[in-house]
């Protein structure tokens, strides 16, 4: 029996999960570190926190599969999933120059409509498949050569979270095609860094680390490391994947076709495609996919768990002290009480721009509206519009899926959102979509874990892995109401059109 690890560096902690080769969990860890926000919109880490969380987790997986009688020599491989865009400055010495500024990083607006004007919307679309984004790596790069030329001035690397943890462990620069996906650097169609666009941020080719294709092997364990840990410096470590991408292997969407909606703190929705398809108006994400010379098409909304989080804890405080009484769900709470409304909420709707908007409106200014509240609405009126809301957004999502030719006939749903069965036959009602919710979901940790088994040579490629190690079982099937459907069209055409009418008007509220 062979075995395999997935490393996956979040944002909040690393997880690490020893898997057997049929995709079984053997042993897990998990250790958690702080975020800073020095000030209001800023993000960052120190990176040395990522390391030290990997390697305590490592040893705590590869001490509980000793104690099971595993050898080491039978963990063959390590495929490494991670927080997407973070910029990580290292000199000439690969020490850390500055704390890593992260994905949900506001500060770089100004850069970003000077990246725009300095290389034109369709000149950065072709190449990079995206718009300029502030959570992108490339406008934090400019963001440091304006405001700390004393740091920018000694940048000899820059890497993404998880391949400066690959640096520490193997002694290796790499970085995988998905992960890179997200940097703005990377020339989408041709799978290589832009040489255009690492200029216009002031950097060089030598500056970024080779690209890798997710499962292919960039190094083994440093003895030193493999030592500490107690596993075996033959052990391989593949390229990786970003978090999404590493998701999306962790639930077999590595076909045409497959795709999954993620209901959790923020919404996103993933479409596997063969050949690379994009947006002309850049309100979708166009990546490389962790499967070899293929992509995938995402989709993503700001407030999907966090509306629902923002109103259980200002509106449903009763609700929160009766589940810690019984031992409940404080969210079956909640929607038992929306259970008992009316699809539309009688004519209200809520927009849940909490934390701006990303697809389709790429707008950080736009904010949460509950439009249409009267004297009869209840608080399950709120709970249900807020759920329909989110759903009402995640379809936009699938609409420009649709116009790209990449919708699939049944999604998966996953996250905390898909527990609720009221939510997911939402959700499978404004798609028009089967929808599924799987029985088990292992997350990036597996994903990568996946590309490990091919990289070690296991198996023979991405899709074979995933046939042999995920289980197919679906633990509730939705199919869309016809009724439903028609209904929720009305609101969902209604729901676009209020954002139009309000577009100006939260620019104006953003500059008050």
């Amino acid at each position: 029996m062979k075995y395999v690890i997935g490393v996956d560096l979040g944002t909040s902690a690393t997880k690490t999960v020893l898997f057997s080769e049929q995709g079984d969990v053997v042993a897990s860890a998990s250790e958690s570190y702080p975020m800073m926000q020095p000030q209001n919109g800023w993000a960052e880490q120190d990176p040395g926190d990522w390391v030290r969380a990997a390697m305590n987790t490592l040893r705590a997986v590869a001490a509980d599969a000793k104690s099971q009688g595993i050898d080491k020599e039978s963990i063959v491989g390590i495929g490494l999933s991670g927080q997407m865009h973070g910029l990580t400055m290292l000199d000439e010495d690969d020490s850390v120059l500055a704390p890593c500024i992260l994905w949900c990083d506001q500060r770089t607006g100004k850069e970003c409509e000077e990246l725009t004007e300095q290389l034109g919307f369709d000149k950065i679309m072709s190449i990079t498949a995206n718009p300029v984004l502030t959570g992108f790596t490339a406008s934090k790069v400019l963001w440091v050569k304006k405001n700390r030329p004393e740091i920018f001035a000694k940048i000899r690397r820059i890497l993404l979270p998880k391949d400066y943890l690959r640096l520490r462990l193997t002694g290796e620069y790499a970085t995988d095609v998905s992960d890179a996906s997200g940097m703005q650097l990377l020339n989408i169609a041709e799978r290589r860094f832009s040489e255009e666009m690492l200029s216009a941020v002031g950097l060089t080719m030598d500056m970024v680390a080779p690209v890798y294709e997710s499962c292919e092997v960039t190094g083994h364990l440093l003895k030193d490391v493999a030592e500490e840990v107690g596993l075996s410096e033959n052990t391989i470590v593949v390229a990786g994947a970003g978090d999404n991408a590493a998701a999306a292997v962790g639930l077999g969407v590595v076909s045409e076709g497959k795709a999954f909606t993620t209901m959790g703190t923020s919404g996103v929705v993933f479409a596997h495609t063969k050949e690379m398809r994009l947006d002309p108006k850049g309100r979708v994400h166009t990546f490389c996919a962790a499967v070899p010379g293929e992509w995938h098409v995402m989709g993503v909304m700001q407030g999907c768990g966090i509306s629902m989080q923002w109103l259980k804890r200002e509106c449903c405080p009763d609700l929160m002290a009766e589940a810690e009484r019984t031992g409940r769900d404080v969210y079956d709470l909640m929607t038992s009480e929306a259970a008992d409304v009316p699809l539309g909420s009688d004519r209200l709707i809520f927009m849940p721009y909490l934390m701006g908007d990303r697809t389709p409106h790429l707008d950080p200014d736009c904010r949460g509206v509950f439009f249409g509240l009267s004297n009869l609405h209840t608080r399950g009126h709120l709970i249900r519009s807020v759920m329909e809301g989110v759903s009402y957004s995640l379809a936009e999502s699938m609409d420009i899926l649709r116009s790209m030719n990449a919708a699939p006939e049944t999604m998966l749903l996953c996250g905390g959102g898909a527990k609720s069965p009221l939510w997911a036959q939402m959700v499978s009602d404004t798609y028009g979509l089967e929808t599924a919710v799987p029985a088990s979901v292992e997350g990036p940790a597996k994903g990568v874990a996946i590309l490990a088994a091919v990289g070690a040579g296991l198996y023979e490629s991405v899709p074979a892995a995933c046939d042999a190690m995920i289980s197919k079982e679906i633990e509730r099937r939705y199919a869309p109401s016809a009724e439903n459907a028609e209904k929720y069209a009305g609101y969902r055409k209604l729901y676009a059109e209020l954002y139009d009418h309000l577009a100006g008007d939260f620019k104006v509220l953003a500059g008050l």
